[in-house]
């Protein structure tokens, strides 16, 4: 009888990570036993961690019981203090019974590990191996820089699969996909997955286990009509028909809104995927949903459902400019709200919170199906300025930030002016501020921001770190920045223009006199004396 292909996640090495500075890779099972061993996961696809990093705090969350939802906000605290202390493993008991009662085989016939077995028979074709695998070209997209082609699918090693299969549950396409046919749904479109497109933040402890400690955040409350459960703890596999489960709280939140469906089609030893379905999981509506890692952007005077949004990756934004974000608690003012894990490491104990890095996770994609750049970064220890516990630093670190910001736009903005008066010496700078924000940025304004920027996070962290006045005013700073990459960037065009001396003259006296914005309470102030009678 031929061998049935097996790839169990939790028994065969698939998740390489960092020990005593030295590289291994582990199987999930053993991963969570050596976790209090273990510096960092380290998967070469800054996605796939992200999404690692949630079904990992998911299972820790059961394993200490750190999910019970009856533990008062005290007695949540008073527990996760006591494992961060302790230094005690996780139960290798527990963590056998839970994989054992799982079961996460990646080719199992019957569940197979984040994937619908029904795809067999409801697609009407597979959508290739490529489909699955993120940067290879698929269907008709052109191999500009891939050797793949959908007429030629190389198999994909069967660690690597596991990996993409992370990546399309929670940052999968929206549109086009491979035909579905379930129940009364037939369709060949798919709606974006929870992450698409999203900056992720995650707290990084001295090793994996106390990461993942780190990662827990306590019930906030709310009905508890379905059990809290991971899509590999339900009875049954995933029901495309139907509405999905509700979020509960947490293993739902991190690990059951998928919109994807999937199912790999193994070679004959099972090392490999050859093929692959990739399709819709459900034509429903999502559920209202914000994930913990995720800064919110609030805009109070936008429509009801796009009020907050999740901060987007961007691969040209340095991610120092969201430092402010993460250390101030933020309030209907801020047009910000830090990630809501952040809300609970006020509470460590010291020598925790005194090592406490952050981990960021970009994916830059649009909504539907291109994806730009994925990048990750990591912070130096910051938490201990944070705003519970350093007001006047982290209030500094905004300010300089909100600087930074301001003279970024009035650089793109008089560089563009000078720019027209270059290259059009009638046109004048009395256009609207509305056109001129709408008008892309010029060869000046492009080359002046990709110089101001380095600068500027310079200028930043020596603000940040020497401060010689607490109430010293950055904007001269960073003036100072701003006029210096104008000035590179127009020195080319000033022996060719005529008139690039003039105009750049005048962005600098202009970019030179800028003053820090007025704030929202000194607007008000100013527009009630307006309206003040005689």
């Amino acid at each position: 009888m031929p061998a049935v292909p097996a790839y169990p996640v939790d028994l065969r090495p698939c998740i390489p990570v960092l020990m005593a500075g030295q590289h291994h890779v582990f199987a999930m099972g053993e991963l969570l036993i050596e976790a209090h061993r273990i510096d960092d996961v380290v998967l070469p696809l800054p996605p796939a961690n992200s999404a690692l990093l949630r079904i990992l705090t998911a299972i820790t969350a059961e394993l200490t019981g750190l999910d019970d939802a009856n533990l008062s906000l005290d007695q949540w605290h008073e527990r996760r203090s006591d494992l961060l202390t302790s230094g005690r493993p996780l139960n290798a008991r527990a963590v056998h019974d839970y994989f054992e009662a799982a079961g996460m085989d990646l080719y199992d016939p019957h569940r197979p590990f984040l994937q619908d077995p029904s795809l067999a028979e409801q697609c009407t074709k597979t959508s290739g191996i490529n489909k699955l695998v993120f940067g290879r070209p698929a269907g008709n997209a052109l191999a500009w820089l891939s050797p793949h082609t959908d007429t030629a699918p190389r198999p994909v090693p069967s660690d690597e699969a596991f990996w993409h299969l992370l990546i399309q549950h929670y940052y999968g396409d929206a549109g086009r996909c491979t035909t579905r046919s379930a129940g009364p749904h037939k369709s060949g479109r798919g709606t974006a997955g929870p992450l698409r497109s999203t900056l992720s933040f995650h707290p990084q402890g001295a090793t994996l286990l106390e990461t993942l400690l780190l990662h827990q955040f306590p019930y906030h409350g709310g009905p508890r009509n379905h059990p809290d459960t991971c899509p590999w703890q339900e009875p049954h596999p995933p029901d495309p028909v139907n509405p999905p489960p509700p979020v509960t709280w947490s293993k739902r939140l991190l690990t059951g809104r998928s919109r994807h469906a999937v199912l790999l089609v193994p070679n004959a030893d099972g090392s490999a995927a050859t093929d692959a379905y990739v399709t819709w999981a459900t034509q429903h509506p999502a559920y209202p949903a914000t994930d913990p890692y995720l800064i919110i952007d609030t805009r109070p005077s936008g429509k009801t459902e796009q009020r907050d949004q999740p901060r987007r990756a961007d691969a040209d934004r340095s991610l120092w400019r969201d430092l402010d974000a993460l250390l101030l608690a933020g309030d209907e003012g801020s047009g910000h709200r830090r990630p809501a894990v952040f809300d609970t490491l006020n509470d460590l104990p010291t020598e925790t919170r005194a090592r406490l890095r952050v981990r960021v996770y970009g994916f830059d994609q649009d909504g539907r199906s291109i994806s730009r750049l994925w990048y990750t970064a990591l912070t130096p220890p910051q938490w201990n300025l944070a705003e519970q516990h350093d007001p006047p630093t982290a209030r500094r670190i905004a300010a300089c930030r909100q600087a930074a910001e301001h003279l970024a736009v009035l650089l793109r903005t008089h560089a563009n002016i000078a720019w027209r008066q270059t290259c059009t010496p009638a046109a004048t700078d009395d256009e609207p501020a509305a056109s001129r924000r709408r008008r892309p940025p010029s060869r000046w304004a492009r080359e002046a921001l990709a110089l101001y920027w380095p600068g500027a996070e310079q200028e930043f962290w020596g603000l940040v770190n020497h401060p010689t006045d607490e109430t010293s005013d950055p904007y001269t700073a960073f003036t100072r920045t701003a006029v210096a990459a104008l000035r590179q960037a127009a020195r080319p065009d000033l022996v060719r223009h005529r008139m690039a001396g003039p105009a750049l003259a005048r962005a600098v006296r202009a970019l030179s006199a800028a003053t820090a914005p007025a704030s929202p309470a000194s607007r008000r102030k100013k527009k009630a004396a307006r309206h003040a009678q005689p």
